[in-house]
């Protein structure tokens, strides 16, 4: 049986379910999701294809590039809410627990004492998924990797999905974090991997609905397929934000930005809304516990964190292109408020 690394006290385990924020007491909760670009320390992990990441290659990725990127991500994750920092923030494309550990130590996240959900998974880049929860907020009960395989492709590794359930206040809570395959090859050509993400994941939700049908689901990620895809709209289920669904339904809480024409991330100028929270029907009842709203999906960006070209485009300031960038993620993060 996998290992899953918890960074965190045994004697988390048995902290008090409730939740006292940073500052002043709020009833208003914020939970994250990010692609961090290619998070990776500066050590050789002699069974993945990291290589590129040494100080040695072409990127001469170092210790200071390092440290200046893992500084960014926390000023992003931190500007989120001003008020308190992120109850849950859902990551892709990190490399092990031991940068995410450096994150969680940087001085402006260092407040919300976040513990660390991660295990390794079999991408061959080694870049994961993880979850980062605030132990006085969020009590872990259960986690389990997901793993994706295609019967067509036997040799084929993506990321696993992240599975984390646990007690948020007085709400059992149900968290699913994602990163599907890549579009490389072609959208099409590439359509029946996510494809077989989304059955896998739809099968696991619905085993969390037939136990408890007005169960509490929060399904983030970069899918790699925008709302109306096939993945996401037919497969998964994930019902657009225009009405109120009804039990055991998802609805994608990204829809709307994707109709205005906005999105996560941006190609030559032409934005896709790649990154996605979705979130089950019972959240979005006003009821006694912590609740949402179909409007309370947004993606999250300020000036320093863009780049801006010639033209006058605007883009997420990416880390590399074809050489060393600079910048923070070529995703901005998307969020959603729970009150």
């Amino acid at each position: 049986m996998k290992t899953v690394t918890r960074i965190a006290l045994v004697f988390l385990a048995f902290i008090a379910v409730s939740c006292q924020p940073r500052l002043a007491l709020k009833d208003k909760h914020t939970v994250v999701f990010y692609n961090v670009e290619n998070l990776f320390d500066t050590l050789d992990n002699p069974h993945k294809t990291d290589n590129e990441f040494m100080p040695v290659e072409p990127k001469n990725w170092n210790t200071t590039r390092y440290r200046q990127k893992l500084s960014d991500l926390a000023r992003v994750i931190s500007s989120v809410d001003t008020v308190e920092l992120p109850v849950l923030v859902g990551l892709a494309e990190v490399e092990n627990d031991r940068v995410l550990q450096d994150l969680v130590a940087e001085p402006l996240l260092h407040d919300a004492n976040y513990s660390i959900v991660w295990e390794e998974g079999p991408d061959v880049r080694g870049i994961d998924c993880a979850l980062l929860y605030r132990p006085d907020c969020f009590r872990v009960d259960k986690v389990e990797n997901i793993e994706i395989e295609i019967d067509s492709l036997p040799r084929f590794k993506t990321r696993d999905i992240l599975y984390a359930s646990g007690w948020l206040g007085n709400d059992y809570l149900h968290v699913f974090v994602n990163h599907w395959p890549s579009r490389r090859g072609g959208v099409d050509d590439s359509e029946p991997k996510r494809i077989e993400a989304a059955r896998v994941l739809r099968e696991k939700v619905d085993l969390v609905f037939n136990t408890d049908p007005k169960a509490n689901i929060i399904v983030m990620g970069d899918m790699n397929d925008e709302p109306a895809n096939r993945s996401l709209l037919d497969v998964l289920k994930a019902l657009p934000n225009n009405k109120m669904p009804g039990e055991k339904q998802l609805v994608n809480l990204m829809y709307d930005e994707f109709n205005d024409g906005d999105g996560s991330y941006s190609y030559r100028g032409d934005w896709s809304m790649l990154d996605n929270i979705i979130v089950s029907s019972n959240l979005l009842k006003e009821q006694k516990g912590y609740n949402t709203s179909l409007d309370n999906g947004f993606i999250f960006h300020q000036k320093f964190m863009e780049y801006v070209n010639s033209s006058g485009q605007i883009s997420p300031n990416r880390t590399y292109g074809r050489s060393y960038y600079g910048g923070i993620s070529d995703h901005f993060p998307v969020y959603v408020t729970f009150e």
